[in-house]
């Protein structure tokens, strides 16, 4: 009987998980760039949602007029096409039909080229930027419920490093529409440290509701976007150094369409477990040191842990000691589902000191519960340890299906100390480790540890190896390597950043700085094909774009930068053809929590769920719905 109930149990589980989960309810998305020469290039989204075999008809009125259908038969490839009737000096709105038999259906209002609009890739977004802030870290959320993305800015002042000392200033949140219409702005304060590594923030539809919430931390003298003051107002727990190691901690979620708080609770877990104000000694017994470069390390997610649902969780601490809390966010009320702590818990002791600079949420043993990948460790959906590799910190880490003839996902990542494993490769659901390469330079003196690779990159970007081809910069390491890890070049890209699908075959292209390069396999050469001119890329020499996303148009991504005067954001967007058919990236659940964590520390690319790459089979069919 009571092996009866225990499988009814594990069955039901097991459907809960497997149930469809809630994604954004998105339009068309369509967009148009005037090319020049008498030519406009207008694309749009399929749909996770689409039926298979979906066509579509495209139309455009001018000025006004009666709409006119561009093309002659249903458009059943590529969703994209270059209208060659195109006036500049008149009024183009673009807008497209559903067909599916002889029957069309309309979608939404279109885009429009507006009369005289120069020749340009890419929208623009202008911004209020108040003096002395400069545009940072981007996020992307519907938070007014009408199918479009609006824009999250973080903007800051003087950010620093968490464990570095000096005194930083204070982080605005900006909301803005794709037009540049201001919604609100909130202010962190300056209980909050400035730096990539303070400031995480979640922006997502919590609740189911339609529109997007932002999470993040706060503390005395935050002001939400209606201009209320969260705590006190006049409390500063800045130390002389800047440090900011006492005073209460709370965590706040904002309304999307406002900014006003909502809700504000005491963060979990706080710098020490008894006190609010820990002097350096108890910091140091649970950090491992006292001046917050491992107690104020935060990171943070969306994981949808039952399935359906999507719940925050945030993140503290990865050098030592490592935290995670998950919450779930329903009727304006945010309630702790599980916390994972490796502190003075022996077993979970293989988890500290285990996790990276960023993280990666999926669903990897396939019951359609996410786990969370902790750079060399997994947590599972229920909050238990799913596996340590031991393998230790790293800065960057890449999850998604690098081998696609292996069944499953896999992580590729690197390893910051010294050790054996520099590059590796593992079984995303089980940690088993498919092969590793050591660093070229010596260890230090005396041990293992020293300075290893800072950043590693696996993408497809050579069609004559299967799957990602990955390689990495610092500790002296040069060349490239297949998934299969065979050394396949001395020769790897000048660029270790980001990456974008962006023309029109199935390889990624390489994203560094305010540049789109092609790796030319056949001289091994990085090759420039794109440059966002009089724009800059965010943090530092991580040299990362505001964001990159697939934020409208067909399934190639776009790419969001500052301009030089940090008074305008610009949406740079392809105009390269392409007749390969693929959903919307966002409707993918690992490629949309990517946007959602891209933010977080040393921000890293996003990867779909399946392969994209040469002989691709299709993509899979998103286990999805919208209301």
């Amino acid at each position: 009987m009571r092996s009866a109930l225990l499988a009814v149990v594990a069955l039901l589980s097991l459907n809960v998980c497997l149930a469809q989960r809630q994604m954004e309810k998105l339009n068309r998305g369509v967009v148009a760039m005037n090319l020049g020469e008498g030519k406009a290039f207008v694309s749009w989204r399929l749909l996770g949602t689409d039926a298979d075999g979906i066509a579509f008809n495209l139309y455009k009125s001018v000025n006004g007029a009666t709409p006119v259908k561009l093309n002659p038969a249903p458009l059943k490839q590529g969703t994209n096409f270059t209208d060659a009737s195109f006036d500049a000096t008149l009024n183009n709105r673009y807008f497209v039909k559903t067909v599916s038999g002889n029957r069309e259906a309309n979608t939404d209002d279109g885009y429009t080229i507006k009369a005289n609009t120069p020749v340009q890739q890419y929208i623009s977004v202008p911004l209020q930027t108040l003096e002395g802030n400069v545009p940072g870290d981007c996020s992307v959320a519907d938070l007014d419920g009408d199918g479009n993305y609006e824009i999250i800015v973080k903007q800051e002042m003087r950010p620093r490093d968490s464990g570095s000392a000096g005194v930083t200033e204070e982080t605005k949140f900006e909301a803005y529409k794709l037009d540049g219409t201001f919604m609100w702005r909130i202010n962190l304060g300056k209980n909050i440290r400035e730096g990539a590594h303070s400031t995480p923030f979640i922006v997502y539809d919590l609740d189911g509701d339609g529109k997007a919430e932002l999470v993040s931390k706060t503390a005395d003298g935050t002001v939400d976007g209606k201009g209320k003051v969260i705590g006190d107002p006049n409390a500063k727990w800045v130390s002389p150094q800047g440090h900011i190691l006492s005073g209460p901690e709370y965590l706040t979620i904002f309304d999307g369409m406002t900014g006003a708080a909502i809700q504000n609770i005491d963060y979990v877990p706080g710098r020490h477990p008894e006190t609010q104000n820990p002097t350096t000694e108890q910091l140091r017994a649970v950090w491992g040191d006292g001046n917050g470069n491992r107690s104020e390390r935060y990171l943070a997610c969306v994981a949808y842990l039952d399935g359906k649902n999507p719940s925050v969780v945030m993140c503290r601490g990865y050098y030592s000691r490592a935290t995670l809390a998950a919450f779930d966010f329903k009727n304006g009320k945010l309630t702790l589902r599980w916390l994972f702590d490796t502190h003075n818990n022996p077993e979970l002791a293989a988890y500290r000191g285990q996790g990276n600079h960023n993280l990666s949420v999926g669903d990897v043993d396939g019951d359609g519960c996410d786990e969370i990948m902790y750079g060399a460790c997994a947590i599972d959906h229920n909050g238990k340890g799913l596996y340590s590799t031991g393998l230790g910190h790293a800065d960057a880490m890449h999850f998604t299906d690098h081998i696609p003839s292996k069944p499953g996902l896999e992580v590729f990542n690197i390893q910051e100390r010294f050790g054996d494993a520099a590059l590796n490769m593992r079984n995303a659901a089980t940690g088993e480790i498919y092969w590793k390469v050591p660093p070229v330079a010596a260890a230090t003196e005396g041990g293992d540890r020293g300075e290893g690779p800072g950043r590693g990159n696996a993408f497809d970007i050579d069609p004559r190896y299967e799957g990602s081809e990955c390689w990495a910069a610092g500790a002296g390491m040069s060349g490239m390597w297949n998934s299969a890890g065979q050394k396949i070049s001395n020769t790897n890209p000048r660029s270790c950043n980001f990456a974008v699908w962006w023309d029109g075959d199935l390889l990624r292209e390489l994203l560094d700085r305010n540049t789109v390069s092609k790796w030319n396999w056949t001289n091994e050469t990085t090759e420039p094909i794109f440059v966002a001119e009089n724009c800059s890329s965010n943090n530092g020499t991580k040299a990362t774009p505001a964001i990159s996303a697939d934020l409208f148009g067909d399934w190639r991504e776009e790419v969001m930068l500052r301009t030089l005067d940090n008074k305008e954001l610009r949406i740079f967007t392809t105009v390269i053809p392409t007749e390969t058919r693929i959903y919307t990236l966002m409707h993918d659940p690992i490629y949309r929590l990517g946007i959602a964590w891209q933010n977080v520390a040393y921000n890293q690319p996003p990867h779909v769920g399946f392969y994209i790459g040469p002989n691709m089979k299709p993509a899979p069919k998103p286990n999805i719905f919208v209301k």
